[in-house]
Order: structure tokens, then C-alpha cells, then sequence
């Protein structure tokens, strides 16, 4: 198979080779000659277009000719203009018959209850800092730790987060990483916390706590650097009594409406919306059926398939929050003068992906065919099972950040480029292409790049079912993703503000 087309009103077709100038192609019984060389993953024009007809591919619109395109040539940035640039006005149009409702089962899987209701599926030690002036101390503190308490069947370790924020910072910006902290120092992964405080940052414990609630005490401790003569052993005595609760935790049988599963991509290609994306999409089918909570953000990669969203809008008044998900972002780029069609990087372009619309109707397929229930702001934490939305930006680090400080306690990636990046937490990784599979090996969890070669349906629902069992036993805590491996764990937190 030389390419592929998509929908049956497709008007661009997919190659799954290098392919040359003059050589011939079979779609649909036809045969088409083709112009230019086109890269493996690259569009190519199954008709001619006139200058600024629509380019369709996913059966919608992806962009448009910027000038007169023959059948057989290369179609890419030389030749197609994204179509994004005003404000629109949506209508709701939800279709029961076509849309997976939230459901409920009485399958469970093994994790960590904790007390607020919430679940983990792993039982780490956090040491995270308030402020940036922290990290040093809290990283050498951290390897301290580690020597003392190794991990075991029940304990998966003790890791540094650290940031470069919590001082200089004002207004909304302030409350954004305020917010943030909170909600990640509360997640389900977390069977304890040590915060580290200078002791004269913005974001100090006092602030901080306004945000937190009412936490667990045995569980979440202070260290304040300012206020203790050797932070060493004033930290170990309070990792001591962390210590003491995580090493008597232990997983028991959930059902999912407990589990809270983040998707997400990044340097993405032509593939990542056709398999990678699609078998997460199955998944999120799945999981959302048994009564699991799954969330998609990357808000400007919603930008050209919003009304698809829209439309699977659970009620009127999660419809018009997801208008209102677009609106502000599309304000947010205006604030600053910038371009949402901007989005796609050289690295997505040097994989087939052309436009904004296109890249997302490829990274939407990670919501299968579920209703949404929800819309979250940054920084805030899911209340409803389902598939829900959460605003944050294309940005990788900060936009996953946002997801887990919301209760995501797995992230299941997509990426056709690849990247070896690990977040808060367990990052199961799949890629969009066998290459990149057997390339870094030690970076991908999961060889997407089958689907193109799965023949029959059975050989599609054997790949589904693979997924299924590898995200379980990832759950379980029978499988450790790559970047739990790797020890890659990291966390961004999104600025929108002036820094004093």
C-alpha cells in the first residue's frame, strides 16, 4: 500500500512511503500519476483545486489552496493556507444515537484509596518546592531519601519536582501557579508530600494552604529552609513520619469510576491522527463506558475540529463552555498578538501535518465518540466521571501539568516524532510509527504504527485489546512505563503575567 485515503470524501490522500515524482498511485480504481516527490505521510491531491478551494481530509476541511493545486502534486504549506482567523458562531447539535455516554461497571482494578475519595495508581513520595530558590536543597534532599528508602512492591519511590516559579509573580498569574501546585501536591500518586519552603516567597505556605483545603496533615508536611539551621536533617525527620503512612499503603480492588486517565500528544505527524490517536480513541470509548474519568486539553489543537467537541457536548450548558474554551483562547492569543494557526511546529510539519485544522482533527480522535461532560479552567479539578475537557495550551509540560493538578493519575501519550519527557507521574507513551517504536525503544511504551498494517477488523480489535491490557497492567502496577524507568518526571506551570 502506496497511500491511503481516509473518508470517502476526502480530496488528499495519505502516503505510507517515500514516494517519486512519476510514479503511480490506485485510489478508488483510479490511477494517478504523481507530480512531485511526496514524504512519507505527506498528502497527496486526488483532484485539481482552484485557488482557495477547500482541501479535505477526516471528511472536513483542513485549509485551502493558496494557489491552483493539480492532481498528483504534493499537498503542504507551499500550496495550502489554514482557514482559522475569526471568531465563529456554533450551534449544538448533539446526536445520541452516534455519542458513548458515560457509563458505569462493576470491573475493578487494583489502586491506592486515599482520604479525600480520590485513587492512585502509584504511591509516590513528592518532595515539590514552593519557590524556584528551593530546588537545590530539595534535590540533594531527595537523594538522601532514596538511599534510605528504596522502593518496594507498595512504594514506587521518591522523587524531586521541582519549577521555576513562586516568587516575583502577581494577579491571576499568582493564582495560576497557586492553583497548580495545590492540585498536583493532592494527587492520587502522592501516598505523601514534602513542600519545601524558602520561607519569604509570593507563593509561601500561607498562600498556598488557601488553595488546598482541607488536606491530610499526616501526609503533606513543611519544610521551611528559613526557619531550621540544617534543612538536611530537619527534612529526613519529616520524610521519617511521611514515611511511616506510604510504607502501609496498599492497593485493594476499585471500581472505575475511581480511575482518572490524562491524553495527550506531542510531535505529532500525518500518522498520529490515524493510529496512534484512533486506538487511544477506542480506549477512551472503552474506559469511559466502564465509568472512568478520561481528559483531553491542548485547547489551540482543538482549533479546526471545536465543532466536532461541541456537538458531543453532554447538555446546552457544557456546550457553551466549550464555546467559551475556544473564545478565551482565540482572547489570549489576540492579548498577545499572536496566532493560534500558528501552532504547528517544524517538527509536525516535517511529518505531513500542514495546518492547525488538520493537526486537530488528528490529536481530537483521542476522544473516541464520547460525550463530553465537562470543562474545567486551568488549575481546577474534575468533579464529574466521562470525557471531559481542560483548558490549557499546546504547550506539552504545562498543558500535562494542568491534567494531573485536575486528578489525572496516568498520561497516555501519542507522539510521531517522539520525545523521551516524563511528567508527574506515569507516562505511557505510544507512537504514531513502527520506525519510531523500534528507533527508542526506551522511550515508547506502545508500537501504534501496526494499526496501518492491520488488515481485518479482527487484527484492528486484537490491537485494541492489546492497548487495553498493556493501559491495565500499567494501572495495576504490573507494567512501569519508560519514564518511570527513565526516572524522567518533571512539571511546567503556565505564566500569564508580568514577573515584578
Amino acid at each position: 500500500m502506496k497511500c491511503m485515503k481516509l473518508y470517502p470524501n476526502d480530496t488528499v490522500a495519505l502516503a505510507t512511503q517515500e514516494l517519486k515524482k512519476g510514479d503511480t498511485v490506485e485510489i478508488n480504481n483510479e490511477t494517478i500519476v504523481l507530480l512531485d516527490d511526496i514524504p512519507n505521510a505527506h498528502k497527496i491531491a486526488l483532484q485539481d483545486f482552484a485557488a482557495g478551494e477547500g482541501i479535505r481530509k477526516y471528511d472536513n476541511i483542513i485549509g485551502y489552496a493558496s494557489r491552483p493545486i493539480k492532481k498528483g502534486e504534493w499537498v503542504h504549506e507551499h500550496n495550502e493556507a489554514t482557514g482559522l482567523g475569526k471568531s465563529k458562531e456554533y450551534t449544538y447539535d448533539f446526536d445520541p444515537q452516534t455519542t458513548i455516554m458515560p457509563g458505569s461497571s462493576d470491573e475493578t482494578f487494583m489502586g491506592y484509596l486515599r482520604r479525600d475519595g480520590s485513587a492512585g495508581i502509584r504511591n509516590y513520595l513528592a518532595v515539590i518546592p514552593t519557590v524556584f530558590c528551593a530546588n537545590g536543597p530539595l534535590e540533594h534532599l531527595s537523594e538522601i531519601a532514596k538511599e534510605k528508602y528504596p522502593m518496594t512492591d507498595n512504594f514506587d519511590g521518591i522523587f524531586p519536582l521541582t519549577h521555576p516559579y513562586g516568587c516575583s509573580q502577581t494577579g491571576y498569574d499568582l493564582e495560576l501557579t497557586c492553583k497548580i501546585l495545590s492540585g498536583v501536591i493532592q494527587n492520587a500518586n502522592f501516598g505523601a508530600v514534602l513542600i519545601v519552603s524558602l520561607g519569604c516567597e509570593i507563593t509561601d505556605p500561607v498562600e498556598l494552604k488557601k488553595y488546598m483545603g482541607d488536606y491530610d496533615e499526616s501526609r503533606i508536611k513543611i519544610l521551611s529552609l528559613q526557619n531550621c539551621e540544617d534543612e538536611f536533617e530537619t527534612g529526613m525527620a519529616l520524610i521519617d513520619e511521611l514515611m511511616e503512612n506510604v510504607l502501609s499503603d496498599r492497593r485493594q480492588p476499585l471500581t472505575f469510576d475511581k480511575l482518572h486517565i490524562a491524553m495527550n500528544c506531542g510531535g505529532s505527524d500525518g500518522y498520529s491522527g490515524i493510529t496512534a490517536n484512533t486506538l487511544l480513541g477506542t480506549l477512551c470509548d472503552t474506559m469511559v463506558k466502564k465509568g472512568a474519568t478520561m481528559n483531553m486539553t491542548e485547547v489551540p489543537e482543538m482549533m479546526g475540529a471545536e465543532h466536532l467537541l461541541m456537538n458531543r457536548a453532554i447538555n446546552e450548558d457544557v456546550f457553551h463552555d466549550i464555546v467559551d474554551l475556544i473564545h478565551n483562547y482565540e482572547d489570549y492569543f489576540a492579548k498577545y498578538g499572536e496566532k493560534a494557526s500558528d501552532n504547528p511546529t517544524q517538527g509536525n510539519k516535517a511529518g505531513g501535518l500542514t495546518t492547525l485544522e488538520e493537526k486537530s482533527l488528528g490529536c481530537t480522535q483521542k476522544g473516541g465518540h464520547c460525550a463530553v461532560t465537562e470543562v474545567l479552567k486551568y488549575g481546577d479539578r474534575a468533579t464529574k466521571n466521562g470525557f471531559i475537557l481542560v483548558s490549557g495550551p499546546g504547550n506539552d509540560l504545562v498543558c500535562v501539568t494542568g491534567q494531573i493538578a485536575s486528578g489525572a493519575v496516568l498520561t497516555i501519550f501519542t507522539t510521531g516524532r517522539g520525545t523521551p519527557c516524563g511528567f508527574a507521574g506515569p507516562t505511557f507513551r505510544l507512537s504514531s510509527n513502527t520506525a519510531l517504536a523500534q528507533k527508542k525503544p526506551h522511550w515508547i511504551d506502545y508500537d501504534a504504527g501496526r494499526l496501518l498494517s492491520a488488515a481485518t477488523s479482527e487484527a484492528v480489535d486484537a490491537l485494541n485489546q492489546e492497548l487495553y491490557d498493556a493501559i491495565m497492567s500499567t494501572v495495576n502496577g504490573d507494567y512501569r512505563t519508560c519514564n518511570e524507568k527513565n526516572s524522567y518526571y518533571q512539571m511546567g506551570i503556565l505564566r500569564d503575567g508580568v514577573t515584578l
